[in-house]
């Protein structure tokens, strides 16, 4: 039986469409490129052995002389380091001697890296001592304190430089922890005036207002309140022959040791005296700031300290304390005095002084080196296994028309069902 015939109205007329013809389509469908639509032209390589085995080669052959050379480089690098957290201990197992007697730096203290070698007559030692130092001018209200000082002496075989450079490199401390790496406000150290409100809506948190006072601390934050306060004098060369003085300073600067980005971070201060505070961990070398005896520091111009607010990403990490880029460093017994401030033995950490040139590729690192060598054995391994069990056993190939999708296959191909539904059989 038929069914009878239904009309049905077109839902869209004639004259509807006469009346969009001025109206633009929108479409979110792409464009008709082969780009948009993926149509570009592309090849993929076909693995082989023929193709793969020197690759293995290629790589293992650029890479060795490659990481040679680097290793060469940093084996260049001229340096002295001296670890220096036991010198003023008091315990004489662990310490040095009271000045001016000397004893022998440890030998897990310190490291030597001379082209020539440094006699076992001239190795490094050590003394301490004790001395007051006086902060504010000696005036009144000033702030004297009793600070601990190593005394490091150290033999240099070879001429060194310029440049030399004086870092002090610290170990287990973890600059890179998230709390403390966030713990300061940039706005403050570029020299613009901070409320108290605002501080206390800042990263500087713990250390934003001085609780007893009110008052905000410049600079806030946990990177400022733990600045590395260690000072170091410029070393001095003993026993100068023809000297009447008999010793000669080896004049070392703290100017251009922070990077020029740095720099521009910092601006001179907004704030007057009354309306800030130190830092908790400044209260020796600031007890409070003045117009005369404790002027606030110009951080624009303190690169010491912007030097250790760049922070490291490893807890092991070296920073520049001072430089020499005209005069070379020359063979010599020569002496470095270290106001011991800064306390390290709390945390099982470690300090050192790093006496130290340059080359093409920078300061001694001979990781970069180390991992091109390690990579190109593991190239030339991986090549010679390779060839070796394609000789001895190898592999036939596959027809290569078996990897497309092409319904152009051989008459002997054995299809899929996977492919046979795809040509609509079952």
């Amino acid at each position: 039986m038929s069914q009878p015939q239904v009309e049905h109205e077109d839902s869209f007329r004639d004259d509807d469409a006469v009346s969009d013809q001025g109206k633009k389509q929108k479409s979110r469908r792409p464009a008709n490129t082969a780009f948009r639509q993926q149509r570009l032209k592309a090849w993929q390589p076909i693995l082989t052995p023929k193709t793969v085995l020197p690759l293995f080669f290629a790589v293992g052959v650029i890479f060795a002389p490659i990481g040679g050379l680097l290793l060469y480089a940093s084996a260049q690098v001229q340096q002295i380091q001296i670890t220096y957290q036991d010198c003023t201990n008091s315990d004489a197992n662990i310490g040095a001697p009271l000045y001016p007697s000397f004893a022998p730096v440890p030998t897990q203290h310190y490291s030597l890296s001379f082209k020539n070698q440094t006699p076992n007559a001239e190795l490094p030692r050590w003394s301490r001592n004790e001395t007051f130092t006086i902060f504010g001018g000696g005036a009144a209200n000033y702030s004297n304190v009793t600070t601990p000082v190593c005394i490091l002496q150290f033999y240099i075989p070879d001429e060194i430089g310029p440049p030399v450079f004086f870092y002090y490199q610290m170990t287990n401390f973890y600059q890179n922890h998230r709390r403390y790496v966030k713990s300061f406000d940039r706005d403050q150290l570029s020299g613009k005036f901070r409320t108290n409100d605002s501080i206390a809506g800042s990263d500087c948190d713990p250390l934003r207002v001085d609780p007893e006072t009110n008052k905000t601390y410049y600079p806030c934050g946990l990177i400022a309140n733990s600045l590395f306060n260690d000072t170091f004098s410029s070393p001095v060369k003993l026993n100068v022959a023809g000297d009447n003085a008999n010793n000669e300073t080896y004049l070392m600067s703290n100017r251009s040791i922070a990077w020029t980005s740095d720099r521009d971070i910092y601006g001179k201060t907004a704030y007057t005296p009354d309306q800030v505070m130190p830092p908790v961990n400044w209260r020796y070398r600031y007890p409070r700031y003045d117009n005369d005896q404790f002027p606030i520091p110009n951080l624009q111009e303190w690169e010491d300290f912007q030097v250790w607010m760049r922070t490291a990403g490893l807890p092991t990490f070296s920073k520049l304390a001072k430089r020499n880029d005209t005069a070379p460093m020359s063979v010599g017994r020569y002496e470095v005095r270290i106001d011991d401030f800064f306390p390290v033995t709390i945390y099982d950490g470690t300090k050192s002084i790093l006496i130290s040139t340059r080359t093409v590729m920078g300061g001694q690192n001979p990781f970069l080196g180390i991992a091109y060598v390690v990579v190109a054995g593991i190239c030339v391994i991986l090549g010679a296994l390779f060839l070796t069990t394609h000789l001895i056993k190898p592999r036939k190939l596959g027809d290569h028309s078996y990897l497309t999708w092409s319904s152009d296959q051989p008459a002997n191909a054995i299809t899929t069902p996977r492919v046979g539904r795809r040509n609509g059989s079952t």
